[in-house]
């Protein structure tokens, strides 16, 4: 990022911080609860967040929190949010925003600003005064503020409990601030384990010459060169493991300075390593590569010489790479540069309590837009009469159709409800086309970080037409097409499903039923979530 779009999105979290000063509940207003990039206030008050969200708690808190120790310094500021960075906000006596690395929300501190503008500081803490009691000692060694230290963990500091609370209160604050909305209920979050989860991840690769050793392994904080990294926490413990061996491998190399990249991708049974190459490897270097795996059981090596679609095994007859969704008998191969979750243990229980949000019977139709390889179109097709999945590959189409007929029979012996897939632009998505893929009881809606905005305007534009405030001349949705009497909508971006909430319940005739997090990605700053939506049908002219 550069240091211009670093200051807009500062600048812009400023704004948050101003706008957050009233609570999504209309209560009282209270001190600014923090800010998060972009336009949305997307700070977490860990109080307000363990209150439920409506700020009321943190009102009383902070009285007590912010008592001045008596042996204070000038200089040291409370600390009373956290940005969706991990950023610590306080502010100076004259009210201008700090954003300090290192900092959490209720501690005293004091910090050097490396970077200052006329709205807004940023800093790094050199001393906690006053130490938040959800301060917990890091499990990396490579975790920290010191040079050197790894950028792939943002909040190891954080307990992991109260991590969730500010994911919470990020979606919380999105919802309201960006889609004027609120949840009728606050999901349970879902979580798992805090350590060891990510089964995909990018390893970058150099050869440092003047080290004279091959680094493999993420990026240092707010650098671009890679981290000594000897051990990964938050990578399955076989594989941080295997980062020293690695390591030694490609030093080992011709290649070693030709081999920028290795791409993790874990299966129930398999480890997949994807070596990106900008040279034909030698016939000495394979034979490494084949050595290396034969030593590592359960181990295979991919070759990428070029994109994406040259990527091959080079081993014949290995075992197919795939993880399970057991409670629907499902088993889903995929190629190690497919899109799966990073987290296996949460997709499982997402998949699970997205179904059972949705409530599907057997007698209903449902679609299932960005359904990707199907990770919720072949469960869904457990429960449903029948399924529509949409994507917007060929690719990714032509392999959902492969595990679904991979699946049918699923481990159980039953029989998957008649599902079919399409390959769609979901994000040029109009009324016509959404009315072309039929009508259904239920959708399930899981796009990538740019939302699913097409697709929730397509839907309020008909609803717009039927009450009489569409634009002139605009597509007119037949009589007896309905709309879905539930969504149930997964994101990884919550200004985008804010975005999107808002449509639905300000232009859609649907209401927000329910939205959670989902700790997908424990120690980072990815805010995962969930939202149920419920149409409103007195809104339609619906009875039913």
């Amino acid at each position: 990022m550069s240091s211009t779009q670093s200051d807009r999105l500062s600048e812009s979290a400023v704004a948050g911080a101003e706008a957050a000063c009233m609570p999504a509940s209309g209560a009282t207003p209270v001190p600014p609860v923090g800010a998060g990039a972009g336009a949305a206030p997307a700070g977490s008050d860990l109080g307000s967040a363990q209150a439920g969200g409506t700020g009321d708690k943190l009102a009383a808190l902070l009285p007590h929190f912010g008592k001045r120790p008596p042996h204070a310094q000038d200089d040291w500021l409370l600390v009373h949010a956290l940005d969706l960075d991990a950023k610590g906000v306080a502010r100076r006596a004259d009210g201008k925003v700090i954003f300090i690395e290192g900092a959490l929300p209720y501690e005293w501190v004091s910090a050097t600003s490396h970077r200052k503008k006329d709205a807004w500081e940023a800093a790094t803490v050199t001393a906690v005064h006053k130490e938040s009691s959800q301060r917990v000692t890091p499990r990396c060694p490579h975790f920290g503020l010191h040079a050197g230290a790894c950028g792939g963990c943002k909040m190891q500091h954080l307990h992991p409990a109260a991590q969730v609370a500010m994911k919470q209160r990020v979606l919380e604050d999105n919802l309201w601030h960006l889609g004027k909305c609120k949840a009728g209920h606050l999901l349970r979050p879902i979580h798992g384990p805090d350590w060891g989860y990510r089964w995909r991840a990018r390893l970058s690769v150099r050869h440092v010459i003047k080290k004279g050793e091959v680094l493999i392994g993420f990026h240092e904080r707010k650098s671009r060169y890679i981290a000594d990294m000897q051990s990964c926490a938050i990578l399955p413990p076989h594989v941080s493991d295997l980062l020293l061996p690695l390591r030694a491998l490609i030093a080992g190399m011709d290649a070693r300075d030709t081999c920028p990249q290795i791409e993790l991708a874990c299966g129930d049974h398999v480890t997949a390593l994807v070596l990106r190459h900008l040279e034909p490897l030698s016939e000495g270097d394979l034979g490494k590569l084949h050595a290396f795996a034969a030593s590592h059981p359960g181990v295979q090596w991919w070759l990428q010489p070029k994109g994406p679609d040259t990527v091959h095994c080079i081993s014949e007859n290995t075992p197919q790479l795939s993880y399970s969704l057991p409670e629907f008998g499902i088993t889903m191969p995929f190629r190690p540069t497919d899109f799966t979750q990073v987290n296996p243990h949460i997709n499982r229980v997402l998949v699970s309590r997205a179904l059972q949000r949705l409530q599907v019977q057997p007698q209903e139709r449902v679609i299932d837009w960005f359904c990707g390889l199907g990770n919720f179109t072949l469960p869904l097709a457990t429960q449903a009469r029948e399924v529509l999945g949409i994507e917007g590959s060929e690719t990714l189409v032509a392999r959902s159709r492969e595990n679904y007929a991979a699946n049918n029979p699923n481990v159980y012996g039953r029989t998957l409800a008649p599902t079919q897939f399409v390959a769609r632009n979901l994000f040029e998505m109009t009324p016509e086309m959404l009315v072309q893929d039929g009508m259904a009881d239920k959708w399930l809606v899981d796009p990538p970080r740019e939302g699913a905005f097409a697709l929730s305007k397509a839907l309020a534009d008909i609803h717009q037409q039927r009450i009489g405030l569409g634009a002139e001349g605009a597509f007119v949705a037949p009589a007896d097409w309905q709309p879905p009497k539930r969504i149930v909508y997964v994101s990884c971006n919550p200004a985008t499903l804010a975005r999107d909430a808002g449509l639905l319940v300000h232009q859609a005739g649907y209401k927000l039923a329910a939205a959670g997090v989902v700790n997908m990605f424990p120690h980072t700053a990815h805010v995962e979530s969930m939202a149920v939506f419920e149409r409103h049908d007195g809104a339609w002219g619906l009875t039913g």
